[in-house]
């Protein structure tokens, strides 16, 4: 499905070169899908259906985005930049968590260091980054439903993630030093 999906979305690029962020999205979802394969193997995983549909649907969203032109809110170098801004922060958070990355919330351990001493789940904040950038630079109403559907799944993945590291005392501990999600000040 990543192959498909990169198959088109090159092919948009072709037609129109300038528009980064179709790279970028590729970018992104390749990271995502890639790092997962080589995750630790978690000592507790949640399995409910919820949980398993926030997270497949919250990673591969993206099949459902619109990648031909759209209206343009910001311009497109702006939209890479945010879009870049993304990356460079989901990088920072999964060089932070190593190999207890992973697609279904699973307990792989307490990770406190790197971009998680400012917030519980920093690799979010670089998916929305993400996913404004390109939003932003190809906007439209299929698109505007996909991401107000990712960034909903993604916080279901989030609040259910958090129900179960909340059964380690480690974990317990450490929300309550780092007391936001994603967004400090705001979740």
């Amino acid at each position: 499905m990543l192959s498909i999906f990169t198959y088109a979305a090159v092919r948009q690029w072709l037609v129109a070169p300038t528009r980064i962020t179709l790279l970028l999205l590729v970018v992104s979802a390749f990271m995502t899908l890639g790092l997962s394969l080589f995750a630790r193997v978690p000592s507790k995983r949640d399995w409910t259906p919820f949980a398993f549909i926030c997270s497949v649907g919250g990673t591969f969203y993206f099949l459902a985005v619109r990648l031909s032109p759209g209206t343009q809110l910001i311009p497109e170098l702006a939209g890479a930049a945010l879009q870049l801004l993304g990356i460079f922060w989901q990088m920072f958070a999964k060089v932070s968590l190593s190999r207890s990355f992973g697609i279904l919330p699973a307990n792989r351990g307490v990770i406190s260091h790197g971009a998680y001493r400012f917030m519980r789940h920093p690799m979010y904040l670089g998916y929305f980054l993400t996913d404004i950038g390109f939003l932003l630079a190809n906007f439209g109403i299929q698109n505007v439903i996909v991401y107000g559907c990712q960034f909903a799944l993604q916080i279901g993945r989030i609040v259910r993630e958090e129900r179960l590291l909340s059964e380690d005392e480690r974990y317990r501990a450490y929300r309550g030093k780092v007391r936001f999600r994603v967004i400090p000040g705001v979740f």
